[in-house]
């Protein structure tokens, strides 16, 4: 059999119908599940895979009976399960036979035995073909002629004019949104995305005295925010996730007092996320566990995991009921609504939606694939003018949702929304976003026409 890395062991106990204390393995996990691959058989007949795998396990609540492992960096583990056929179960290696067995045939005879005790009615198996592609993300499987000369011009251009924007106290932002917490960290992020860095690099000063403005507007509780902020958790959630990118790229450099205000400072934001989740799983926009929208949710899992890949601990429960939660706001459509509650679908949540998944870990699953139509359907660029209905929030996810997926998806929806940007940067260099300002604009467009570039750790699967 095949070994597969970053997966634990778990083990499920079957009724007594089928063998006393019988004990089978079977192993899943959460943040590697997506590449589950064949195991071989044990007489050579071919490699099986489960095949929607996740997503019956993810959809149908399974969670008393299987535990699904991060496997962060634990070691690999050999996949042990039970044979699926018409003779009396056995115990031990999955066998390569009977491959291609009907669904509804393994599921009755499972029944038979008595240990289903879920319908596991999205779940195949099927033979692996010799060859048969995976979906890929883009962050190691780059697309044909992602940076061209123009995209580096646009974005020269518009690291200058977004520096010369930075106030005295390190902070981005104008108007009803200055000094804004959430405007400044993506400024901040635009810039890392070049590969500047605190105090490194072209724009690492600007980097430096933004990271500056965030610590000092971090409270002993962890929330950060300045005393003028009103429903916070939005800049919260922006302002964690720089300072695990912030972490994650720096710690061990040569300011270790630095590093170790930036790592005090994260551990409290990241607590206070935690300990503020309400009970469906999700997040809005005061640090109280009171209620949830799919908006403000999608900004703390992305800081979860920010952090997570800095190395701090986030609970797996965390993000289990994260998980939970954005599959409850998913609409028929394949789109996703605001809140829990009856709701329409809109492409921008829908792209938060899908990024959602995709940073819990979740990489192939029916969810992703509708959301994923359901946003190309609807705001694809140039196709559909999407200016008028939170432009730059929904492509900053967009993009990130199709550089996640990799694929078609990635190399259609780049050069659809390169082209469009490109096209609407102003002479100054910055763009227009008429509804929270020009420095919010201009980072997230930044942001996105710098994915190609992979520098900032979020991005990569």
């Amino acid at each position: 059999m095949r070994h597969l890395a970053g997966i634990r062991m778990v083990t499920l106990r079957f009724g007594a119908s089928v063998h006393s204390g019988l004990i089978v393995g079977l192993v899943v996990s959460l943040a590697g599940l997506a590449g589950l691959a064949g195991v071989a058989g044990a007489q050579g007949a071919g490699a099986v895979r489960y095949v929607g795998l996740q997503r019956a396990l993810n959809e149908l609540s399974i969670e008393r009976d299987v535990e699904l492992a991060h496997g962060r960096g634990e070691d690999s583990a050999v996949v042990q399960a039970a044979k699926l056929g018409a003779g009396p179960l056995q115990a031990g290696p999955l066998q390569a036979g009977p491959v291609g067995m009907p669904v509804d045939r393994a599921l009755d005879t499972a029944a038979a035995y008595g240990f289903v005790t879920h319908a596991l009615a999205a779940m195949q198996v099927e033979q692996v073909q010799k060859g048969e592609p995976e979906r890929r993300s883009a962050a190691n499987n780059p697309a044909e002629n992602e940076i061209t000369p123009a995209l580096d011009v646009a974005v020269s251009k518009g690291l200058a004019a977004l520096a010369q924007r930075q106030l005295a106290d390190g902070s981005f932002g104008e108007g009803q949104f200055g000094r804004s917490v959430a405007v400044t960290s993506l400024a901040c992020l635009a810039f890392m995305a070049d590969g500047n860095m605190p105090g490194r690099g072209p724009y690492g000063e600007q980097v430096s005295k933004g990271l500056e403005f965030i610590l000092n507007n971090t409270a002993q509780s962890g929330l950060i925010a300045t005393d003028a902020t009103t429903s916070p958790m939005y800049g919260h959630g922006f302002g964690a996730l720089f300072l695990g990118e912030v972490y994650g790229t720096t710690q061990g450099g040569a300011d270790t007092a630095l590093a170790d205000r930036v790592h005090s400072a994260l551990a409290r934001s990241i607590r206070l996320i935690i300990t503020t989740q309400n009970d469906e799983g999700g997040w809005r926009y005061n640090p109280v566990p009171f209620d949830a929208d799919s908006s403000v949710t999608i900004c703390q899992i992305m800081a979860l995991r920010s952090a997570r890949n800095a190395g701090l601990e986030v609970p797996k429960e965390t993000i289990d009921r994260a998980v939970e939660y954005v599959r409850s706001l998913q609409n028929p459509d394949g789109g996703f609504r605001y809140q829990a509650m009856a709701g329409v679908s809109a492409w921008p949540r829908s792209a938060a939606g899908v990024a959602s998944l995709q940073y819990s870990g979740i990489y192939q699953d029916r969810a992703i694939d509708t959301g994923l139509r359901y946003v190309v359907g609807n705001a694809l660029p140039g196709r559909f003018d999407t200016t008028l209905n939170h432009y730059f929030y929904g492509h900053y996810y967009a993009v990130q949702a199709m550089f996640l997926a990799g694929g078609d998806s990635w190399a259609t929806w780049w050069t659809a929304i390169r082209g469009e940007l490109l096209d609407s940067q102003r002479p100054d260099g910055l763009w227009v976003d008429q509804s929270v300002g020009d420095e919010y604009g201009s980072a997230m467009a930044l942001i996105i026409l710098q994915m190609p570039k992979r520098y900032l750790p979020i991005f990569q699967k």
